[in-house]
């Protein structure tokens, strides 16, 4: 039996970069992904025994939509957390717009989607899983990124507070902290002469969220997992 056959998750941001791999390998594990989509769009192509569903319409920064689209789906065994934006500022130029902007779309989508996933793992029988996608800065401090750093530290505590809430009823939460990953987008943007073989690759990544959104995780909860090891 796959590892993923028979259950349902949710991963949001799953027609980016990372949580489309992540949805690729669920599917492949025989997984069925929901992915919810703030605008229309395409589901990712993916291949293999499981599949996937994208849900327009949702605001990820919004309590209410939140709420509508977990009510929306089965039960579920676990909630891969990657939506999320960043951004960088000298302290001296950084507004409250910028600070609230960036803990909406890293710490308030976070705690919702943790919140409601809670509520569809226990209707499942609990033992689930959730995953969130912090960042490398939250433990090695990198300036002029204000804002998106102190989300991300945000997203860390709820990480480790709710592992320990969840324990009892064996739902293991988990964070990955990745440096910055190898995507064209961020080739373009860093400077000539960058060395992105340092940087961790997007499947490498994906490889151990899904991991710990799996049922052979069955020890590991409350973790921050470095996934940037070469750089």
């Amino acid at each position: 039996m796959l590892p993923f056959e028979g259950r349902n998750v949710v991963v949001t941001g799953g027609t980016g970069n990372l949580g489309g791999a992540i949805v690729q390998m669920i599917v492949g594990l025989g997984g069925r992904c929901f992915v919810p989509g703030h605008h229309a769009a395409a589901a990712p192509k993916v291949s293999g025994p499981g599949s996937v569903e994208v849900v327009a319409g949702v605001d990820l920064t919004d309590e209410a939509s939140v709420e509508r689209f977990y009510a929306g789906i089965p039960p579920c065994w676990a909630s891969i957390q990657t939506a999320g934006s960043f951004a960088m500022s000298p302290i001296a130029t950084t507004t409250k717009a910028d600070f609230l902007k960036q803990f909406g779309s890293n710490a308030v989508t976070a705690f919702l989607c943790c919140r409601e996933a809670v509520k569809k793992i226990r209707a499942a029988g609990g033992g689930g899983r959730l995953v969130n996608v912090s960042s490398k800065v939250t433990l090695h401090p990198v300036g002029g990124m204000i804002p998106y750093s102190m989300s991300k530290a945000a997203v860390n505590a709820l990480t480790q507070s709710l592992a320990v809430e969840l324990a009892p009823e064996q739902i293991c939460v988990n964070a990955v902290l990745p440096s910055v990953m190898d995507t064209p987008a961020n080739r373009a943007s860093w400077p000539p002469g960058t060395d992105y073989s340092k940087w961790p690759k997007v499947q490498e990544v994906a490889s151990t969220a899904v991991f710990l959104a799996s049922p052979e995780n069955k020890v590991t909860s409350g973790a921050l997992v470095p996934v940037y090891g070469r750089s």
